[in-house]
């Protein structure tokens, strides 16, 4: 094994960290760690940054091209849901079903949210937007811990609903579509058992971390500062049903037409132009949701882009190459190799995305041509995309420890728990599923 390649690899990643640390985008931290890794590597630098074919620039213009009207139409989606107030009503809606007199059903209210609306399209960033202010004053009504509240809102966002239910219109589940040729409901049986044993396993995470709190006499704690710029506008929203019908009709589409190609797009498309006609009373100014929600789309797209690029070279070096040859030798079935390389490249770029991203292109037609049926290459590497998904300088992590008022000791080991522990229980299902002949 190259060991100073490794080591230009590891810099590498250890640069894009600091960097981000520091509070550069991504980016600009990207093309440089990319450098750094090129010279430990003895790689042409101008050429596999710039050049035309196998660079940073195509990769980076590759991703771009294949997701930007997806991103363009999703970011557009959530404008809509999120300024018309249509997360708020349908967030007050089961809060009223399920309860929040008891603390545990407020937490399992939060994550049945969370849930439902990352399931029907909503952006992570939107949906915790929306959740944190609601959230906050049930807890105080409750008077539990408010570190609590990572749970629900991480394992409702950012597990089953995102890489395991069939018909996800998340990236997690678009991606690997897209690259491989499958549909978004792809190995059906392999994505509703790991999502039975993801939600037994957050339902039970979350009623033992309550008790826990309770035994301690932990109470409700909040930063001072965050509590006092708590006050919202109320404002007429749209009623239950017209909030949801977008979300129906976008996951309707998805799973009766999924054999159709480009479906998502006109999924999205079609509830774009639902959302625009239902919340045309709540939202006088379509015309600023449009502009906004393309704005930020342009953001999200060229970060991670700019995360996939760098993995794509990092990966395509040739110290990479005796890391990924040690990964397949690993014992057991060769979708366990590849679940554990994917959750490895998630924990070095901090995107789950970015880690479907660099799998599909660099593992998966390995993988292909040992036999591995498409559809379990799709569900397997977008569940292990999670394994390693939150580290300290995931830009999730942050931006809710900013809105919640926690620091990294409070949520880091809850959220760690919730998404990659959980990651790693649907690995371990695919696994024996695999191995009965299940998958």
């Amino acid at each position: 094994m190259d060991i100073l390649g490794v080591f230009g690899i590891l810099l590498g990643i250890l640069i894009i960290i600091i960097l981000i640390t520091k509070k550069f985008s991504i980016i600009i931290a990207a093309p440089i760690a990319t450098i750094v890794v090129l010279l430990f590597n003895d790689v042409p630098i101008l050429e596999t940054v710039f050049g035309k074919e196998n660079s940073y620039m195509t990769a980076l213009a590759g991703f771009i091209a294949s997701n930007f009207a997806i991103f363009l139409l999703g970011s557009i989606l959530a404008k809509y849901m999120d300024k018309s107030g249509a997360t708020i009503s349908i967030a007050n809606k089961v809060l009223s079903v399920v309860g929040t007199k008891n603390p545990y059903n407020a937490l399992v209210a939060l994550f049945i949210i969370s849930a439902i609306l990352t399931y029907g399209g909503i952006n992570v960033f939107v949906i915790i937007f929306a959740l944190i202010p609601m959230a906050k004053p049930i807890f105080k009504e409750l008077n539990i811990s408010w570190k609590l509240v990572v749970i629900p809102v991480f394992g409702g966002t950012s597990t089953f609903t995102m890489t395991m239910l069939p018909g996800a219109p998340s990236l997690h589940n678009i991606v690997p579509s897209t690259a491989l040729g499958t549909t978004l409901t792809a190995a059906p049986l392999i994505g509703i058992v790991t999502s039975i044993a993801a939600i037994v396993f957050i339902l039970v995470f979350m009623k033992f971390s309550l008790s826990k709190s309770l035994r301690n006499n932990e109470t409700f704690k909040v930063d001072e500062k965050v509590e006092s710029n708590d006050a919202t506008v109320e404002r007429k929203r749209p009623s239950f049903i017209i909030s949801l019908l977008p979300i129906i009709v976008l996951l309707g589409i998805i799973l009766l037409f999924s054999s159709v190609g480009n479906i998502i797009i006109v999924a999205l498309i079609v509830a774009v132009v639902l959302s625009a006609i239902l919340f045309r009373k709540q939202i006088a100014q379509q015309k600023e949701v449009l502009n906004q929600g393309a704005n930020e789309s342009l953001a999200s797209t060229f970060t991670t882009g700019s995360t996939i690029a760098f993995g794509s070279i990092a990966t395509n070096v040739p110290a990479f190459k005796g890391v990924f040859q040690l990964i397949q030798s690993i014992p057991g079935p060769p979708v366990l190799s590849l679940m554990i390389g994917t959750g490895l490249i998630g924990g070095i770029t901090a995107s789950a995305v970015g880690a479907i991203g660099i799998a599909v292109t660099n593992f998966a037609p390995i993988y292909l041509e040992m036999g591995l049926d498409p559809e379990t290459i799709h569900r397997s590497i977008a569940i292990a995309s999670g394994a390693l998904a939150i580290v300290p300088y995931s830009g999730f992590l942050i931006i809710f420890n900013n809105l919640t008022g926690l620091t990294m000791k409070d949520t880091f080991k809850n959220g760690f728990i919730s998404i990659s522990v959980t990651s790693w229980v649907a690995m371990a299902v695919i696994v024996v599923m695999t191995l009965l002949g299940l998958a």
